[in-house]
This record gives C-alpha cells, structure tokens and sequence, in this order.
C-alpha cells in the first residue's frame, strides 16, 4: 500500500496530476478541495461557511480541514494506497498529519507563480460533472461544451479571480512552505 502527499502552489497540476498517478497505480486521489466544493455543491450543513471561506482566497481552518482529512481516510475505500492533494496546507497540519499516518513520500509540484496567475485566470471547470479545462492550453473539443458530460455550464471558479488568486499564493508562501519544508527535513520529499 502506497501513501503519498502531493503539494505545489495553488493552479500548479496537483489534481491533473494526482488524477494521472492514481490511474496509472490504482491509488484512490483524495482532494480536500473536491471535498469541500461537493459540501457547496450539495447544500450540506458546512456550505454556507465553506463557500465564504472559499471565495476569500484564505484558508480553511485547521480543526476544520483536519476532521474533513480524518473522516475521509476513515472510510478504508483505498486498498492499494492514496494520494492526498491539498493538505497539510500549514506546518502545525502537517505535524498533525505525521503523528496520524505514515506516508511514503511527498511529490512536490514546482511552477512559478506567474504561469499559476495565467493559468488558474483561463481554467474553467463543468458546472454539472467538475472535469476541469484550460482555455489556453486544454481547452475543450467544442468551445464553451464539456467533453465529459456535453453540459454548456463551464464556469470560472469562484476562487478564480485575480484577488483571490494572489490571496492564495500569498498564504501558499507563508503557511504551505512551512510544511513542505518539515517533509524535507523528514526526507519525504
């Protein structure tokens, strides 16, 4: 059984690429940001705070993100191992998370951040199945259509925009570097 940690700044290709591996290994991809959005999505008990939290660009509390990470790998559906995307986000999570698990290693993403402010502005993602595009590099087969479902409901992120956007990088190299370096000084990375 593998167990993996995939971290890089926000926009970098941790799901694309988690999406990849985990095909390819038979790993089951665990996205705390999926996670969340389906709460949005599904009008559940935590939406309303999720989606105000969200569409600031700050992150989710720790207690909050932790519970979420704790009750989904309590759910054993990975039998050949995970790979877990967006979390730790900070360094007191991911002390949490090594007194929790143990993990085989962390795959580290590095983009630099101007590449990440132009890709997440053209990234659209298909209001009715989630398949995620780029207008600029992976667009669509048909302009404005999901390839996966045929919805015409491709839509901006509400975290998507501009201030957000700078928000996030800004908590990425203060609270996620942290953490990425615990790893690396554990030999994980």
């Amino acid at each position: 059984m593998h167990k993996y940690v995939i971290m890089g700044m926000p926009g970098c290709g941790k799901g694309t690429q988690s999406e990849i591996m985990c095909k390819r290994f038979s790993l089951v991809h665990i996205s705390v940001g999926d996670i969340l959005r389906w709460n949005i999505k599904n009008h559940t008990k935590m939406a309303a705070r999720i989606k105000r939290l969200m569409s600031t660009g700050r992150l989710i509390p720790d207690e909050f993100v932790e519970n979420i990470v704790q009750h989904r790998l309590q759910e054993h559906d990975w039998n050949y191992g995970f790979m877990l995307d967006g979390f730790p986000r900070n360094e007191a999570q991911a002390e949490f998370f090594l007194e929790s698990y143990d993990i085989d290693a962390v795959i580290y993403i590095d983009v630099p951040a101007p590449l990440i402010i132009e890709r997440l502005g053209s990234r659209r993602v298909c209001g009715n199945c989630g398949a995620t595009y780029n207008l600029v590099s992976a667009p669509p087969k048909v302009a404005g259509i999901c390839d996966a479902c045929g919805s015409k409901e491709l839509i901006r992120r509400p975290d998507d925009n501009e201030v957000a956007i700078r928000e996030r990088l800004l908590d990425y190299e203060e609270k996620t570097l942290p953490a990425l370096n615990l790893f690396r000084r554990k030999e994980l990375v």
